[in-house]
């Protein structure tokens, strides 16, 4: 079982958008997918037309296998199911400061379910807290949109810093350029910049912006199920090829 988290610590950036159509991808590839959505918005959760679960304790999420795998929804993709959102993850952090092993929870979790699935993909809510470091301890892989601009930029630097100061592996971390416009200097300029300062860490793949990726609120489903043969869809196509390429099994 692989495990893939689409993190950013900035919002807007769309991660949320990578969770769906990655897990999507995926699945269409022949893996059997989990989309865990994390996020108590619950973004992935409406793309996949799944209704976010009623609250549950935030503890028996964690302890409790049988009301985990209960939660689990099929979607109306083959080999993709959902585990949507929940109100109650907002206390994640609250629950898990409590705990002495707070690191390991999310990893047992996921282990309980990963006999029945290949690929486990994490919708991660954007932001640094005692979640997103159970993250990036039980992801092998931790994909990272980055819109090319000063913000965005700062952000991907201060969760570099943040690796960096926690004993955490950069190697895990697997940014990208999303929402690219090349027709802006300032993009094209950050792209280089930012390839060149984090070498070798950036994938080569880039999302543009495009107004089919905003259509999936409309359409409800992955871009690649109604604009494959567009930019964006086979830009997304593009990225769940070097995804698959650089580890995941």
């Amino acid at each position: 079982m692989e495990v893939i988290a689409c993190y950013s610590n900035k919002g807007g950036v769309g991660k949320t958008a990578t969770s769906v159509n990655l897990a999507h991808a995926l699945a269409e590839g022949g893996k059997r997918v989990l989309l865990c959505d994390l996020d108590p918005q619950g973004a992935s959760s409406f793309y996949f037309r799944v209704k976010p679960s009623k609250k549950l304790d935030e503890a028996r999420f964690f302890e409790d296998v049988a009301r985990f795998t209960k939660a689990i929804r099929a979607s109306d993709f083959e080999r993709l199911d959902i585990l949507p959102a929940n109100m109650s993850f907002r206390d994640f952090d609250v629950f898990l400061a409590r705990m002495r092993n707070k690191r390991s929870r999310l990893k047992k979790a996921l282990s309980a379910v990963g006999n029945d699935y290949d690929v486990i993909v994490l919708d991660c809510p954007p932001n640094i807290s005692a979640l997103s470091e159970n993250v990036f301890k039980a992801a092998n892989r931790i994909i990272v949109p980055v819109i090319p601009t000063t913000l965005s930029a700062r952000t991907f630097e201060q969760l570099v810093e943040f690796f960096d100061e926690h004993g955490l592996r950069r190697r895990k971390l697997a940014p990208f350029f999303s929402m690219v416009e090349t027709r802006k200097s300032l993009h094209t300029d950050t792209m280089k910049e930012m390839r060149a300062r984090y070498r070798k860490l950036f994938l080569e793949s880039t999302i543009p912006f495009s107004a089919d990726v905003e259509r999936m609120g409309l359409k409800r489903a992955p871009v690649r199920s109604y604009a494959a043969k567009k930019p964006a869809g086979r830009a997304y196509a593009a990225l769940y090829k070097e995804v698959l390429g650089s580890g995941v099994k």
